[in-house]
Order: structure tokens, then C-alpha cells, then sequence
């Protein structure tokens, strides 16, 4: 497969950028596990939210419709990125981290003394707090291992944790520090059979694979658009039965309907613009590989083949008609993303075994997580590693005077960290690739890596 990388780094701003601290190079952006680069369509969408339709939602005034539009189209566009079955099953808020906490304070409503939580070793902080606090509630966590060696999930320790008193399972889609890709889909089945709910964090996952929650059949799904190109703002999808049945905190006059008995106070409708344009970017990647149609649009009627946003909206459109065109162009757009999320998943597993590879020439350096070709599907293209040159943060230094971006530390993956030994010497280097990034720049990495002296 042919993957047009110039076609899709000339849609973001940044990347073409050159810095006088870099000597006129260009940035090479590794932080992506972090928060991504955005498109100009992203910076348009925000931008033009400001400029057209900025206002409080549920008026009757013009500036006002457009707004309530706007976040239907952003909630209808994360159900087409995660496949789910309703778009009132969407909830936006500042951030994963605050949506799970507020989801956990929930459900802490409904446990008995003796309840069991399962965490794992593997997860971000933001998806291993919010449900050890509820100890306070009486609830015993139950924390489920890793091998150490490749950073896998330990399924025996996971079959171990599960009883009849286990209430929820939270596990990670991806390790946002060693990239590892647990088997939630077994996960899943495992905790249902015994009667458990499960949330997983899909924040690292998300924009480098095609998520489904109804194949996973989990409970409740986390992410963050700007890990997938958009901008700073929260995503919560959880299943119908569980979002009436559960008991959020809300103000008095906050309709007590879901979606909106789950947002707490007004929504980041800029973001939400945002948001719906980066899934927007991701559903026409696919047009970027070799021999890719120019649509796999399936409709024929003009109007219906409009891109949504708030400014191309009808009348009968802002005030919540005309459902069956924008469920026609809603349709497409899932269909453009599985064809566009294959695309980046190929592209990225070559320039994982590219990094991989180069990295494993040094004879003193380490790799954290799965190095197997075989296994390339287990894995997103986010490398750790430490070696005996440097520690990680001086590493890290050391590439950004050359103008290559990355993070060092436990990048809140606290207790892997604590579990691989090397929280106390500073974590690890982080390399974060993206569908932006090229073979070029990873060379460029290697490069600047082999200027630092060997030890002895």
C-alpha cells in the first residue's frame, strides 16, 4: 500500500513550520501520545464556530440554533467514530480524566461493602484513580499484572481477579507507554460472563485504530479528541441501560435526559466544532493510499452528500429536521472511516518496524513493550525505551536541541512505571508516531541519537 504522506502533511499548519532554533529545520513531532498535531480543517472549524454560530445552545435565536446543530453533528460524528448505536450515548466534558471521575462518583452510589473493582497495571493513571478511590466506598481493587518482558497483559492474573463480586473491570484500548494493545474484546466477555461492567480507555488507541463498541460490547468507552487531531475536550460513550440507570451530580434545572444529565454545565461548543472536523480528517485519509476511490459514497441525492457544519445547514436542519440527510452523510462517514483507520493502521505498523528496528541497533539500549514484527497488530506505533547513554529526561533534552519533539517520565502510566522498575530513574523516553509522521523523520531520530557518546 502506497500511503501519500505529503497529501497529508500539507493539512497540518505545523508541520511546515521552520524554526530558527532548529536551524530552519522543521519540527519533527514524536508527542503525539500526548496531544496530536491538528489539521487546518480542525483550526477552520473552531475558528469559524467563533466567527458564525458563538452562542448558548437551546434558544430561538439563529446564532443559537446553529450552536444546538453544531453539537448534534459532534455527537452524531463521535457515534460514527466509535460505531455506536446512538448519538445520545455520546458525553463530552473538559477531559477523560474528569468524565471518569465523574462516571466513578456515580457509581459509587450503587456499591455494597465487598464489591470488587479489577484495575490493571498497564493503564494511565486516569483509568486506575477514579476507581481505587472507591475503597473509600468499601469496594476491594483487585489489580491485574503484566509480563514484564514484553509488557502484555497477564490474562491468567486477569481470570484470577474475576469473581462473582466483581462489579467493574477498567482496562486500557492501548498503553499510552509501551503501545500495547490488551485483547479487550476477550476482556470484555470474561466480565460479563461474571456479571462485571467494563470501561475502557481508548485515548491512545483511538487514532490508530478503528473502534467498534457494539463488536466489543463494552459498558462504557473513554478518548480525547486532541489525541485524535482535534481539539482539548472529553468523550464518554457508555450504554444506554447504564446512563439512565446511573445517577450523575447535576444542577436542578439541567434537563434529566441523557445526554445532558451527564454534562455538567455548558459544553465547549468550539471544541465540539473541533472535534466533529478531526473525525471529519480522519474519515477521508483513506482517499491518501494508492488506487483509493475518490468516495464509497453511496447516495446519489446532492444534498445529501454535503459535508455538515454549521454555515451549510438548512433552516429546517438547525431546528432538528432533515434527519434523513444528515443520517445518509452520517452513514458514509463510518463506512470512510474503516476504510481510512486500515489505511493509517498499515502506514503506521512500517514506520513502527522501522523505529523498532533502528532502535535495536543500539547494543545498549532497551525496548519496553512487544519488538516482534509477527506481532505488529498488538501493538500502536508509541516506543519506550532507556538505554545506558543517557537517562530519559537528559535524553529527550538532547533531541529537542535538534528539533525533535518527545516526552520523558511515566507519562501517568505510574504504576507500569513502578512495575517495570523505572520510576525512580526517570521513566522512559517516549516516541510517538502518527499518520503525519514519515520514515524520513524517524532516520532523522536515529540520527540524532547516535551522536551521543557510547559509555566506555
Amino acid at each position: 500500500m502506497h500511503f501519500d504522506t505529503d497529501a497529508v502533511r500539507a493539512q497540518f499548519p505545523a508541520l511546515a513550520l521552520r524554526f530558527p532554533e532548529y536551524n530552519d529545520q522543521p519540527a519533527v513531532f514524536f508527542d503525539s501520545p500526548g496531544g496530536t498535531q491538528v489539521p487546518q480543517s480542525v483550526i477552520d472549524a473552531v475558528s469559524g464556530y467563533y466567527r458564525d454560530t458563538n452562542a448558548n445552545g437551546g434558544g430561538t435565536f439563529l446564532s443559537s440554533q446553529r450552536t444546538d446543530a453544531v453539537a448534534r453533528n459532534a455527537r452524531q460524528a463521535m457515534a460514527d467514530l466509535l460505531n455506536a448505536p446512538d448519538p445520545d450515548t455520546i458525553l463530552f466534558g473538559p477531559s477523560m480524566t474528569t468524565l471518569t471521575f465523574h462516571l466513578a462518583n456515580a457509581i459509587r452510589r450503587t456499591l455494597k461493602p465487598g464489591d470488587e473493582i479489577v484495575v490493571t497495571t498497564l493503564d494511565h493513571d486516569a483509568n486506575v484513580t477514579p476507581w481505587t478511590d472507591l475503597e473509600e466506598a468499601g469496594a476491594i481493587i483487585k489489580v491485574v499484572d503484566i509480563y514484564p518482558d514484553d509488557s502484555t497483559l497477564d490474562m491468567e492474573s486477569f481470570a484470577a481477579a474475576l469473581t462473582s463480586r466483581t462489579r467493574l473491570v477498567a482496562v486500557t484500548h492501548a498503553s499510552n507507554a509501551t503501545g500495547t494493545i490488551p485483547n479487550v474484546a476477550e476482556i470484555v466477555r470474561m466480565a460479563h460472563a461474571v456479571g462485571a461492567l467494563v470501561f475502557i480507555d481508548a485515548v491512545q488507541f483511538s487514532p490508530h485504530g478503528l473502534i467498534d463498541v457494539q463488536a466489543l460490547d463494552c459498558d462504557f468507552l473513554a478518548c480525547s479528541a486532541y489525541k485524535f487531531f482535534g481539539p482539548h475536550i472529553g468523550v464518554l460513550y457508555g450504554k444506554r441501560e447504564h446512563l439512565e440507570r446511573f445517577t450523575p451530580q447535576k444542577v436542578r434545572p439541567a434537563k434529566d435526559v441523557i445526554p445532558y444529565r451527564w454534562e455538567m454545565g455548558t459544553p465547549n461548543y468550539e471544541g465540539l466544532a473541533g472535534t466533529a472536523a478531526a473525525i471529519d480528517h480522519m474519515a477521508e485519509v483513506y482517499t491518501h493510499t494508492e488506487g483509493a476511490p475518490m468516495t464509497v459514497r453511496q447516495t446519489s441525492d446532492a444534498e445529501s452528500e454535503r459535508s455538515i457544519s454549521p454555515v451549510s445547514l438548512t433552516k429546517n436542519e438547525w431546528q432538528g429536521e432533515g434527519s434523513g440527510v444528515r443520517a445518509s452523510v452520517m452513514n458514509e462517514r463510518r463506512r470512510n472511516l474503516e476504510a481510512s483507520m486500515n489505511a493509517i493502521q498499515q502506514y503506521e505498523q512500517s514506520l513502527a518496524g522501522r523505529l523498532i528496528a533502528g532502535l535495536q541497533r543500539f547494543d545498549d539500549l532497551k525496548i519496553y513493550g512487544l519488538t516482534d514484527t509477527g506481532r505488529a497488530a498488538e501493538r500502536v506505533p508509541t516506543v519506550a525505551f532507556t538505554w545506558k547513554r543517557l537517562a530519559p529526561r537528559p535524553t529527550a533534552a538532547h533531541l529537542a536541541v535538534h528539533g525533535i519533539h518527545c516526552w520523558s517520565g511515566n507519562y501517568y502510566a505510574l504504576r507500569l512505571m513502578e512495575r517495570l522498575g523505572l520510576e525512580e530513574t526517570g521513566g522512559a523516553v517516549r516516541i510517538g508516531l502518527a499518520h503525519y509522521n514519515t520514515i524520513g523523520e524517524i532516520d532523522r531520530l536515529l540520527a540524532v541519537l547516535d551522536t551521543v557518546p557510547k559509555l566506555g
